[in-house]
Parts: C-alpha cells; structure tokens; sequence
C-alpha cells in the first residue's frame, strides 16, 4: 500500500515530526547517478538541517560536503539512509543529493536509475517531497510519475505563485505569516515597555539576570528562547538581535579554526598578539578588511574570495588575520562558517534596546529592521567593503598564580550597513 494522496502525505508527515514540507520535480539527470539537483550556489543550503560541513580542496572538482540525517518513509515505517549528503560545488556553483539510496531497503532505488541520454526529456513525472522536523531530520518519500499522488502534487505546484527548484508545500521559514507572527509578538513586548532583566535558565523558567549583556537576554526570554548555541533561527525562522543606541551588533563569535591561534590556543595567543592591561592582557582593536590594526598589527584579509565571482568560493578559503611577519595569526575555514550563516541568518529581526533603571530593566522600540534572504556570499562582501568587521573582545586575566581566559572573537555591523547581506531590508513599525 502506497500513500496516494496528499492529505495522506501530508498526515504521515505530520506523525513524523515533520514542521515543513517542500518538494522537487525531478528531471531524467535527477537520478542515483548524477545526484539530485538543488539549486544554485547557497539556494539550497538554508533548506536542510545539514551537519558539520567539510572541505574536499583536493579532488577534481573542488567541494564541500555535509552530512544529512535523511530517512525515507512509507505509510507504517521509516529507515535511514546514513550515506546521504549535500554536496556545493562552488564552480558551477550548485547544491546536489548525494547516497541518498546507498544502504536504504526503503529507498526508492528502481525509480531512480539513470536513463539512456536519448531518452531524457526534462521533467518527467516523479516528484520527490521533503519533510524537516525541529530535530533536524529529513524525511524524503518519492511520488512516482503517473500515480495520482504525482498529479495531484503536481496541480498544488501549478498554484504556486513562485515555482523554483524548491517548492514550498507548507508555510516556509520567513514566509509572511511567519512574519506577522514575529511582528504581533514584538508589538506586544513593546506596548508592555520597559521589562525587568533577566533570561531564562536550562529548564525555561524566567530568572533575574544584570550583566552588560542582558539586554539580549532579556529579548529572548520575552520570546521564549532559552539561551543555546545551535546553529537555527530564534523565533519562527527569525534570527533576533537586540542593539543599542551605539548602533553596532554581533552577528557571529566563531573562535578561529586554524593558523597560530588553532595551534597555540587563545591563552598563547592574546600573550603573543594581545595588549597589557592592569588586570592581565587583552586581545581587542577594530580590524578592518586590508588594513592593519594599530593595536595587534594584524591585518584582516580574505582568501579564496573575489568579490567579482562571489559565489566561486576556493574550497579551502578562509577568513584570516596576517601578522607582520606575514604568518597566518588567526583563520575561519569556510566550511567552518558556512553552517552557521546561512542556516540562522537567513531572516534576522534587530530590534533596537534601550537600558533603564541603570540595569535593571529594558525597554525594545521601534522601529524593527527584517533582514531577509541572505546567503554566505554576501557576509564575505560585507567583508570586503568593510560593513562587516572583526571587533575582538578576548581577555586573559591574571589573579594570582591563575590566569583565566575569556575568548570573544566578535563579527559586527553597524545598523546603517544591514543592506550589504540581505536581498530585502525592511523597517517595521511597532504597534502599542
């Protein structure tokens, strides 16, 4: 017994775990063979709940692969396919499914055979339907070409206003409701103005909480956002960020991957690179792209990226920091960044924060700025023209014979620059 009709489909799906559903019509080269076609440079990678990316630099074509936890499904079970992966390949640039039959009984493997060249007429019936859960998995079932689940998935496609290589079933991340959602729910917290510190501990219940940061925190347990560190948008498909009268936000403290500091570690490193203070030492300064920073003598650099091919990135590029001896001090893979950006930053709500009552309290104002569809080409254009700066804050402090290390290595923006990573900047209006 096959599933035959959407509502079925749609109901399996749901039984899974499945939050969002999107599907591909595939084409003759969609097929074991040559991989799945997803998309063009980062199109597909802000889709899929994908691991740990990796750079192959060596191969014959150049790419970055990450794992995904795909599982086919039927109408009673499912079963991993544990060889599935993504695959970019940034000199086409495209996204592509790879092993997603290999070792999988449940996999369609009989629908997905390569046909003779002669025979290849583009689209050809099948339709193959993805379901993310808020776990991270990704369920796949295969319609076949001339079932009526096929015909009938087909005519929910035609009625789309936007048919591109992934076509959302089911309410997408950063759809419209989702941003009214976001808005209603912000509106709210602004008529309630100001809010008492605090954030929210392991368990999700509200504490008290004064610190410079709690500004942020404060914003998030008004949303219900226990403090984490996964790689996913905050509150339905939005990435929030609070900033201050200063007007300059963190978008990312990734610690370096690799050079001097991936070798020695931050505690050589600030000795190394850092200033003395009366407390110990400091690593900090505003690093500008192809400048040289005053304070550390480093100079913030990008390799393996030209701003006139930006989506061809150099598979084993970095973000870097070049000392005057010309050694890398500090480097960010980007395959180490990858994951993260497109992933949460793909629609970010900045909402501006005011502190009040010395602390103790916070109000959020209007208007906010939405910041939608951006990609990792983009972040390193900002890069490049200087909107996106390293603003280190990383402290060794010395008490003692104890030396206590705080690493804090800060990507930020300035509110007046947001335009450079997203294809859609808008200011909304709060409503009280």
């Amino acid at each position: 017994m096959a599933i035959e009709q959407v509502s079925q489909l749609f109901e399996r799906l749901k039984q899974l775990g499945a939050e969002h559903v999107f599907c591909k019509q595939l084409a003759e080269n969609d097929n074991s063979k040559q991989q799945i076609y997803l998309g063009t440079s980062f199109e597909a990678l802000g889709r899929f709940p994908y691991g740990e990316v990796t750079a192959y630099p060596a191969l014959s074509t150049p790419n970055f692969k990450a794992p995904l936890r795909l599982y086919w499904f039927n109408e009673s079970t499912a079963e991993a396919a544990v060889h599935t992966q993504l695959i970019f390949y940034p000199d086409y640039p495209e996204v592509r499914l790879s092993g997603f039959l290999k070792g999988c009984a449940l996999a369609p493997s009989g629908f997905m055979q390569p046909p003779k060249l002669s025979a290849r007429k583009g689209f050809d019936g099948r339709i193959l339907v993805f379901g993310i859960s808020g776990k991270g998995d990704t369920f796949a079932y295969l319609a076949e070409s001339g079932s009526s689940l096929s015909a009938e998935l087909a005519a929910l496609i035609a009625s789309q206003a936007d048919n591109g290589v992934l076509i959302d079933l089911t309410t997408p991340i950063g759809s419209a409701q989702n941003k009214q959602r976001l808005i209603q729910k912000l509106s709210e917290i602004h008529a309630g103005n100001p809010h008492a510190a605090s954030r929210l501990n392991a368990q999700g219940s509200k504490q008290s909480y004064i610190a410079p940061n709690a500004g942020g925190y404060t914003l998030e347990a008004l949303l219900g956002i226990a403090p984490n560190s996964e790689s996913a948008p905050d509150y339905c498909g939005w990435e929030i960020k609070s900033y201050s009268d200063k007007g300059k936000v963190t978008l990312m403290t990734p610690e370096p991957t690799g050079g001097i500091y991936g070798e020695i570690g931050a505690k050589d490193f600030v000795k190394r690179y850092g200033h003395i203070s009366a407390k110990g030492m400091y690593f900090s300064g505003l690093h500008k792209f192809g400048n040289v920073n005053a304070t550390t003598g480093l100079r913030l650099e990008l390799h393996g990226f030209s701003s006139e091919q930006p989506t061809a990135l150099s598979v084993d590029g970095c973000i870097a920091l070049i000392d005057p001896a010309g050694d890398l001090a500090a480097t960010w893979s980007f395959a180490s960044l990858l994951t993260h950006w497109n992933r949460k930053h793909a629609y970010a709500a900045y909402v501006p924060c005011r502190k009040e009552d010395d602390g103790r309290a916070y109000s959020f104002n209007s208007p906010v700025i939405l910041g939608e569809e951006t990609d990792f080409s983009l972040y390193l254009q900002a890069i490049a023209k200087s909107a996106v700066v390293f603003d280190p804050g990383t402290s060794l402090t010395i008490d003692g014979a104890t030396a206590v290390i705080k690493a804090r290595s800060q990507f930020r923006i300035g509110i007046s620059q947001l335009a450079h990573l997203y294809k859609r900047l808008t200011k909304v209006e709060l409503l009280r």
